[in-house]
């Protein structure tokens, strides 16, 4: 008889003054007893490692919101033994819209073209010349808190009269794309759950409900089910939403993408019957989750719908006449996926917190010309300087390849924890931040700096 590992010790993550995203009840039948943790803002830290390690919990399971991501990094440094679902890597995107706008560069995941200044001179020249109509958001946190933080302007006077009265740092600018609607996608294990489109207002380009958009559940196009499913798989989430917008010009955009969303009960209860098949080790059944469910439930009233349940399908089984069935009806088209747990991290603070990390220094000429461009931004030390987005994956390795004592396995490390994009980033503006990579050091970085500042003054090859 085989005898199977005892289940992990699960905890529920709470924070003061935030609203609870899971429950007990949504891991109906988990056999063993799910503890509580709750963060308590400020200086908590310490105790709160305390409890979770007092507790014995092996898997902590919950939302992290914006303000306490940080926070987070640490404790989950503190606490290697113990598994956040969903990781703190699925959840970089909750923290603003510039990590989301950094996660879709590495991943090469369309977005609308996106300038982020950390230097107000810079926006306020780039402002000066740009193309209008522009999109103007408040980067920090993951949602558009119902469109009130998203401006669009029509010309440099309104940009500039628009950041003088809301005084957004870091200054993020995208621009305008015509929509015919955006769509939500929620996933879990990276299979679609749940989709509505919003559409905007006769004559509005806001989409939200609150300012006036009408949603509606039916023919969502597969296109966008699949890009909902390569972004989710990039993340390596385990639940997971993102929104897209379809453009007048036909074109996917990825707007926003997040392992926080507003969710009715019924699907909070499929993560969690997910999520006890992901840590049961062969005890649990996966919930079978029809496609294109959400046509039929989004036809109940939300009012009712907000109040069900431990909604489940059954599986379909086709009647059979003459021996004849049609095989090639495949439901499972998009399956539900286990995720895998990566104990390295993906998103190092020391090298994308941003935005405590970047000290404005009160000068435009506060580097050599060679480092004048902000991590994270599109602003180009000059005009004559390659784009970030001129150098390639490939093009980094090569770059690196060619310096002395760089090997293959460090090339690896370099590229998996900033990707080409990141790499350009940290060269041109904090080098030292290469250093988190293991085995990296002083003399190294000193090589690889000199090398790329060599080939950066060169001209770019494409």
């Amino acid at each position: 008889m085989t005898v199977k590992s005892p289940l992990p010790k699960i905890g529920l993550l709470y924070l003061d003054y935030v609203l609870r995203f899971f429950d007990k009840s949504n891991f109906k039948g988990w056999p063993d007893k799910i503890e509580q943790v709750t963060y308590h803002w400020g200086d908590d830290k310490a105790r709160f490692i305390r409890e979770v390690k007092k507790k014995k919990i092996d898997v902590l399971i919950g939302n992290i919101p914006a303000t306490a991501y940080e926070a987070f990094r640490e404790i989950a440094r503190a606490l290697p033994e113990v598994r956040f679902l969903p990781s703190v890597d699925s959840q970089f995107s909750n923290k603003s819209k510039e990590n989301v706008t950094h996660f879709c560069r590495k991943y090469d995941l369309p977005t609308p073209h996106t300038e982020i200044f950390y230097i107000p001179e810079k926006a306020q020249n780039y402002l000066a010349k740009a193309k209008y109509p522009k999109i103007i958001k408040r980067s920090y946190g993951p949602s558009n808190y119902g469109g009130y933080f998203v401006h669009k302007v029509d010309n440099a006077e309104q940009a500039q009269q628009l950041l003088g009265e809301k005084r957004y740092y870091p200054v993020y600018v995208q621009d305008f794309v015509p929509m015919e609607a955006d769509i939500r996608v929620m996933l879990i294990g990276h299979k679609p759950v749940c989709a509505f489109w919003r559409r905007p207002p006769e004559g509005e380009w806001l989409t939200n409900t609150s300012q006036g958009g009408s949603m509606d559940y039916q023919a969502i196009p597969h296109s966008v089910l699949e890009l909902a499913i390569r972004t989710s798989k990039a993340a390596n989430a385990e639940y997971w939403a993102c929104d897209i917008a379809l453009g007048k010009d036909g074109k996917l955009r990825i707007l926003e993408c997040a392992t926080a969303f507003a969710a009715f009960p019924y699907i909070r209860d499929w993560i969690g019957q997910y999520l006890m098949w992901l840590l049961g080790d062969g005890r649990f059944a996966l919930p079978h989750i029809p496609l294109y469910n959400w046509e039929e439930l989004g036809k109940i009233n939300p009012g009712l719908l907000r109040t069900m349940r431990h909604i489940g399908f059954s599986r379909y089984t086709p009647s059979q006449d003459c021996g004849e069935m049609f095989t090639q009806l495949n439901e499972q088209q998009y399956p539900i996926l286990d995720t895998q747990y990566l104990s390295q991290e993906e998103w190092p603070s020391e090298v994308w917190n941003l935005q405590d990390n970047f000290i404005l220094k009160g000068s435009e000429n506060m580097a050599k010309p060679i480092l004048q461009s902000v991590a994270g931004g599109d602003e180009a030390a000059n005009d004559n300087s390659q784009s970030l987005h001129d150098y390639s994956d490939g093009q980094i390795r090569t770059i690196l390849g060619q310096v002395k004592g760089i090997g293959g396995k460090m090339i690896d490390e370099i590229m998996q924890t900033f990707g080409a994009h990141g790499v350009v980033d940290v060269l041109n503006t904090e080098p030292e931040k290469l250093c988190v990579v293991k085995n990296l050091k002083d003399k190294k970085l000193q090589k690889i700096v000199s090398h790329w500042q060599q080939v950066a003054t060169e001209k770019p090859c494409h």
